[in-house]
């Protein structure tokens, strides 16, 4: 087992006292457990320090790696022009962890840097580590931004990340940086939810405990309401624990601000194949998907079948025989959504039929969904076994005057401005009121918040 340590630290700019010009002084336990955290790291004498920020480049579907000789970066943009920091890289690292990614299929990599400045997601662990080595960080770092994949995608990334540096024999250190709820009260930068102190008790507990498994099992919808910063590095930092028995320890929890900071350590004991996650997560997943394809509504049958076929074989397949009635002898609007590990992987439909019978509209769209969404690459082959769907077949819209005619579980919404126009489908976790409902709509049509529209709801049966 080569060495391995990981601290989870938050990264409050005001922490750095030139920024925090005394504010820092509040989180005051923050500052202790943290200089515990760098002191944890140096003493453990790492040759690589791995940081996972959630300040980097990010996309929805592929975890940028920080490529290059190295990267400087300073505090300017918070008045601190003069605590910067200039870090190389270690190319040889980045290059083994390119190389597992590419063998295990994990959309990770160096493609699409923006801007390679260090960011303060780096910066402010990098402050205490300087403090802690005496001044000067001599080893080199691997930087990693987070992105919009599913939990598990970033828990294997820290796999493999971990299999790359006992690849080359390099012993690392890992830091995952991140807040926690940035909704702990009525009068923080972002307010009060009630999902944000929930979130805070839960992943405190679960750090405290090296529960890793428990992890990959918070629901995006407590993440999004908690507003939460960190969570997929906290996931990546435990799959580099992966197979590994591991002591933790919280340092320290705080939000005075408003904001979630928590300090914990954590270091490993010994291999331990009931904690192999990855693995036993990957099973649970496929009898998941197994029961719910054994169990799938002729609807979603034709749209897999469709999209499976056009993925693999570049074909758009007939209408099969043998369809019920209701798919062959009606025309209907629909949308097929599809997902990954819970995470939405496309959704395109039709507000009206565009084709004579229904079977052909969603034969349609499921490859539409899958290949043409514009926020999303298209499918690959390799995916096509970890993919669920849903079709929603829409009913007759009706103008509305009001949102007091909604109802966000039973009705979708249609909302339009001249040519603009957006619709949201009924019954979405993590929408939980007319107003969201609404509030998005009008973003996907592009029309502003102040601007007068027109309402039109719908009904859906929606098939699994």
């Amino acid at each position: 087992m080569n060495p391995i340590c990981a601290i989870a630290v938050p990264h409050p700019q005001l922490i750095i006292p030139q920024v925090g010009k005394g504010d820092e002084k509040s989180i005051a336990a923050t500052v202790e457990a943290y200089e515990k955290a760098a002191d944890f790291v140096a003493s453990f004498k790492p040759e690589t320090i791995i940081i996972a920020t959630p300040h980097s480049v990010m996309y929805s579907d592929y975890i940028h790696i920080s490529t290059g000789i190295g990267a400087s970066g300073s505090f300017a943009r918070f008045r601190a022009r003069d605590v910067s920091f200039k870090v190389r890289y270690d190319a040889e690292l980045v290059t083994a962890i390119q190389g597992i990614c590419m063998e295990e299929g994990i959309s990770a990599g160096t493609e699409g840097e923006r801007d390679p400045s260090l960011d303060h997601g780096v910066m402010v662990p990098l402050y205490f580590l300087r403090q802690a080595f005496g001044g000067n960080i001599d080893m080199p770092i691997v930087r990693i931004g987070l992105s919009g994949l599913a939990l598990r995608e970033h828990y294997k990334l820290g796999a493999a990340i971990k299999k790359a540096a006992d690849k080359i024999g390099r012993k690392i250190a890992f830091v995952a940086s991140g807040d926690l709820s940035h909704r702990l009260k009525e009068d923080g930068p972002y307010g009060y939810n009630e999902k944000g102190p929930e979130y805070d008790r839960k992943i405190m507990e679960t750090l405290s405990k090296a529960d890793f498994d428990a992890l990959l099992d918070f629901s995006e919808n407590l993440c999004d309401q908690a507003g939460e910063c960190g969570h997929r590095a906290f996931v990546m930092m435990a799959g580099a624990f992966d197979g590994l028995s591991v002591k933790a320890e919280q340092l320290s929890y705080e939000g005075p601000f408003g904001v979630g900071y928590g300090v914990a350590i954590f270091e490993p004991i010994k291999e331990d194949e009931s904690r192999n996650f990855l693995e036993a997560a990957g099973k649970q997943k496929r009898a998941r998907i197994k029961s719910r394809r054994d169990n799938e509504s002729e609807y979603v049958r034709l749209a897999r079948a469709s999209l499976e076929s056009y993925v693999r074989d570049g074909k758009t397949i007939d209408i099969p025989k043998g369809l019920s009635d209701s798919l062959i002898n009606r025309a209907a609007g629909a949308f097929v959504t599809i997902k990954k590990d819970g995470t939405l992987r496309g959704c395109i439909g039709t507000i009206y039929p565009v084709c004579p019978t229904l079977a052909q509209e969603i034969i349609n769209n499921a490859v539409s969904s899958g290949t043409r969404d514009p926020r999303f690459n298209p499918v690959k082959p390799s995916e096509l076994d970890e993919l669920v769907y849903s079709v929603d077949v829409l009913g007759e819209t009706e103008d509305i005057n009001s949102p007091t005619e909604l109802d966000v579980k039973r009705y979708g919404v249609i909302v339009s401005k001249g040519y603009r126009k957006g619709l949201l489908l009924p019954n979405l976790e993590g929408v939980d009121t007319v107003e969201e409902q609404i509030s998005i709509a009008r973003q996907k049509a592009g029309i502003a918040p102040d601007e007068s529209v027109k309402l039109q709801r719908f009904e859906v049966v929606r098939h699994y």
